[in-house]
């Protein structure tokens, strides 16, 4: 069974989700910009989970469906400001490193 080809045009959702991301860290925004940071965010890990599902990546799909759960917008978790910088920082690193090509 072959797997499917990754969409190139995958890394463009990426870089937007980590550009928010990293805006999150290092500003401070009001709360419609955060609600905003967690649908991009939610939305671009749920896309790279079925990428991920449809070339039998049960790891990478798990990791990305955790992520978009974490900054899912319909029932958001809410930790405290400091917390939330470090979860921003490091989805950000692994929503980077994800873009090269490995096992997904």
């Amino acid at each position: 069974m072959k797997l499917k080809t990754l969409d190139k045009n995958k890394n463009i959702p990426i870089l937007i989700s980590v550009i928010f991301l990293i805006l999150a860290v290092v500003g401070h925004f009001q709360y419609g910009f955060y609600t905003l940071l967690r649908f991009i965010v939610c939305g671009t890990t749920v896309y790279l989970a079925w990428l991920a599902y449809s070339n039998q990546k049960q790891l990478w799909t798990c990791v990305f469906g955790f992520i978009a759960v974490l900054f899912n917008p319909f029932i958001p978790i809410h930790f405290s400001t400091d917390l939330w910088r470090v979860i921003d920082l490091v989805v950000a690193v692994f929503l980077i490193v994800s873009i090269f090509p490995r096992d997904f």
